[in-house]
């Protein structure tokens, strides 16, 4: 049997109450620095201050700046005994506070002076400088990023607290390319992804292939239409519940949301603007619902011009950041190209005609 829309689209908001009812965070687990980037930080360590006393940035000798008060090349000082050497990253000595250039100490035999002057500070890294004492290890909510990674390794810790979704993705014959998007998008975002093929694009074989045993989330990509080869839906009735199929949303009309048992499910379109459009506006509220995110980030630009939309249907549009405004790329119907270039998606709800050129509209940024 053909698979087929209902009468009326479902709207988005509606769409996603449902995936979302009853959906908590994933438990945190513990992860090797190495493998949390992307990962949203779960009560993450205080770490020590780094570095944890005074040491030499810089190489040269190690002095007391009030001993040297008035040297210069036209009045050397005399020293008493030589300084000492440091490499940077070597602790301060006892006593010292600057760190002058081997060209500031002239050494003859026993005798040294000093040709230069110098300031408390100079050429040292104070204690806790890198970092200050008591400082987390990620802001707990939001996602581990190479710098959090930095600062965890310099003040030595070797795995974090996380929360990492694992994230199962059933490609439909057919739509090998999407789904290569769709998990490349995923990993880029800290997920531990596991891809499958159905055999084939009939119903059996795609119900066969889902497989819940190992995941927190079940996508699949392609066959979520009504051509007369789409059966991804089907095959989710057949094994679990559809709780909407057919999506006041454009693009991602086709798109679809059910459960495996307590396991949520995302059909995504095959065509790419309609899975890109499909993920952003379902799968990302999921993702961050499990994992506990801290909401995403915003940015409010003015519109460098007009978007007209169509009252019913939630439309989403691609947008550039050009000359501290937001330049529309596309809406409703988007391009590779304009996929490949967008900085920024917004939303424009169902009851909105769109909004007015100069009009200030709150985006998310498509990578952060």
């Amino acid at each position: 049997m053909t698979q087929r829309l209902p009468s009326s689209l479902t709207p988005l908001d509606t769409a996603l109450a449902e995936l979302l009812r009853g959906i908590d965070p994933v438990a945190p687990v513990e992860l090797p620095t190495a493998e949390a980037i992307g990962c949203i930080a779960a009560g993450t360590p205080l770490l020590a201050a780094c570095p944890p006393r005074d040491v030499a940035a810089t190489d040269g000798w190690a002095l007391s700046a009030n001993d040297l008060v008035g040297a210069s090349a036209y009045s050397p000082l005399p020293l008493a005994m030589a300084p000492a050497w440091v490499d940077a990253g070597d602790a301060m000595p006892e006593g010292c506070d600057c760190v002058l250039d081997a060209g500031a100490v002239e050494l003859s035999g026993p005798l040294a002076q000093v040709l230069a002057e110098g300031v408390p500070g100079q050429g040292v890294r104070r204690a806790g400088s890198d970092v200050a004492a008591r400082t987390p290890a990620g802001a707990e909510g939001y996602p581990i990023s190479a710098a959090d990674l930095l600062i965890a390794r310099v003040a030595g810790v070797e795995k974090l607290s996380v929360r990492r979704l694992r994230l199962c993705i059933v490609n439909v014959p057919g739509a090998t390319a999407t789904a290569q998007m769709i998990a490349d998008i995923a990993r880029a975002a800290g997920q531990d992804v596991k891809t499958l093929e159905a055999g084939a694009r009939d119903e059996a074989s795609i119900a066969e292939a889902l497989d819940t045993s190992s995941c927190d989330v079940l996508l699949t990509v392609g066959g979520s239409g009504v051509g007369r080869r789409d059966a991804a839906v089907a095959a989710l009735a057949r094994r679990g519940q559809v709780l909407a199929h057919g999506l006041a949303l454009q693009p991602g009309r086709t798109a679809a949301v059910g459960r495996l048992g307590p396991i949520a499910v995302v059909a995504l379109p095959g065509s790419p603007d309609h899975a890109l459009a499909a993920w952003l506006a379902l799968v990302l509220p999921l993702i961050d619902q499990l994992s506990a995110r801290r909401p995403r980030r915003r940015v409010t630009l003015p519109l460098a011009r007009k978007i007209a939309s169509g009252v019913g249907i939630a439309e989403m549009a691609l947008l550039s950041w050009e000359h501290h405004a937001w330049m529309p790329l596309a809406v409703g119907e988007w391009s590779l190209q304009a996929m490949a270039r967008a900085d920024a998606w917004l939303l424009v709800p169902a009851s909105h005609e769109g909004f007015a050129a100069g009009t200030p509209v709150d985006a998310y940024l498509m990578r952060e």
